[in-house]
């Protein structure tokens, strides 16, 4: 039994695709490293969530800063991780 998690066998990622988004998402998590001034002790997760309700926005990037002893923390943007820029990661560090 499937229960769509990751989205439908259609919308899955190809090689190519997976490979774009680990770039993004590596790409956002030094940004966010730098832009807050995290130690490497800090633990940064970004990830991609396709929302299949109709009222979401469709991609939503997310990203958890985990700091050691402390609460974790989460961001949001209501886009795809490719379309990320440092203008709105900015924006919603400060959030």
């Amino acid at each position: 039994m499937r229960f769509g998690l990751f989205g439908k066998a259609e919308t899955r990622k190809s090689g190519d695709a997976k490979a774009e988004a680990k770039a993004a998402a590596e790409r956002l998590k030094v940004q966010v490293r730098e832009h807050l001034g995290l130690s490497e002790t800090a633990a940064i997760a970004v990830n991609e969530i396709i929302c299949a309700d109709p009222a979401c926005p469709g991609s939503e990037t997310v990203i958890l800063v985990m700091k050691p002893g402390e609460k974790t923390r989460a961001y949001k943007l209501q886009m795809a991780m490719a379309e990320v820029t440092a203008e709105a990661l900015a924006d919603a560090l400060r959030a």
